[in-house]
């Protein structure tokens, strides 16, 4: 039985202006080390799933860029997306394609590839023991973070009764997933033992499709489509929507398990500080960036020079060009910053 890797690599999110932009969005670029996110997420499941079994989903107008990116990847497996629809549509088509192309039965490891994961080997050994999990008992499996702090930000999962007694990878099944609560409410959660969502989902091909024909009418009916191969007629066809909200909420198919080695889904400028490495000042910097009497500061200068005197809390964005300055906490607004710029300005990146 053989294991694919399924890495979500679409969308074209503002979060990240002025750096990203709709043909270079956040998981093409160097935003934690040296190497793009995406190219980083291969790197890390190689040990795991090897190239011929990875499968790359993404929007058509990015396919080229992923494919120079990850030139021992072979074409085909970069899967472009005619239309955006949602992860349930996404991961239905690479489902039919392993079906396809190795067996139903084979297992799906599907991860995003924006993503920052402070212990590589642990990120691993979790996902085998979901793949173990997913086997043994047909079920679709989660993995839920343990979480580093209240974090309204995130989507939260409710562990229910365990799945059997002294099993050693903890499994136990979904009693609910929540929305992204207020700040209390996440607190409550993180007391009571709720995981963070992280959009990690381990299962057989044929289990996942199974749940999609009885519980998802969005997508069941077009899944004759994507048998077929047809990915323009398929994406056309379905109803956009999420894994989450069209799958797993519907199922009472889902466990999860347990996973802690540094999960951070990178989501703003200011989560750059968690993941980066900082200087003694507390400071996250990349590229030329002087700090002087200067603490806990993002920057980031894709082109010249940057220098802070005397500042905390910023972030600091410079691109030929044109400059982005804000706060920590303000960064997570850039929607609102964009919506109120000019287009002169807005698009200059």
């Amino acid at each position: 039985m053989n294991r694919w890797a399924v890495i979500l690599a679409g969308g074209v999110g503002s979060r990240f202006w002025p750096l990203s932009t709709p043909g270079r969005p956040k998981q093409l670029l160097p935003l934690i080390g040296d190497s793009p996110l995406l190219a980083e997420t291969v790197a890390r499941l190689a040990p795991l799933v090897p190239p011929e079994r990875t499968l790359i989903v993404t929007n058509a107008s990015l396919s080229a860029a992923v494919r120079s990116l990850l030139p021992r990847l072979p074409a085909e497996n970069v899967i472009a997306e005619p239309r955006a629809a949602g992860t349930a549509p996404a991961l239905a088509w690479a489902a039919e394609t392993i079906a396809r192309r190795g067996s139903a039965d084979d297992v799906m490891l599907c991860v995003h590839a924006d993503w920052a994961i402070g212990n590589d080997p642990e990120f691993r050994a979790t996902l085998a023991r979901a793949a173990d999990l997913a086997e043994r008992e047909q079920s679709l499996v989660t993995v839920g973070i343990v979480p580093a702090r209240p974090d309204p930000g995130f989507g939260y999962i409710e562990p229910g009764d365990p799945v059997s007694d002294g099993a050693s990878d903890a499994a136990r099944r979904v009693a609910r997933f929540a929305e992204k609560p207020n700040r209390e409410t996440a607190a409550r959660m993180v007391a009571s033992g709720y995981l963070w969502n992280s959009g990690i989902f381990v299962w057989r091909a044929v289990d996942f499709l199974a749940e999609v024909r009885s519980r998802t009418p969005e997508v069941a009916p077009f899944l004759p489509l994507a048998e077929s191969g047809d990915i323009r007629a398929f994406f056309s066809s379905v109803t956009p929507i999420s894994v989450d909200e069209g799958v797993l909420e519907r199922s009472p198919r889902v466990l999860v398990i347990p996973g802690d080695f540094g999960w951070d889904d990178v989501g703003t400028w200011a989560a750059l500080h968690r993941v980066r490495k900082r200087d003694g000042s507390g400071n996250a910097t990349f590229g030329d960036v002087h700090a002087v009497q200067a603490s806990d500061n993002v920057v980031h200068a894709d082109a010249g020079s940057v220098v802070l005197y005397g500042v905390s809390d910023l972030v600091v964005v410079t691109r030929d060009g044109l400059t982005l300055v804000t706060t920590k906490e303000k960064a997570a607004e850039l929607k609102q910053l964009l919506d109120a710029l000019p287009p002169s300005v807005r698009e200059l990146a």
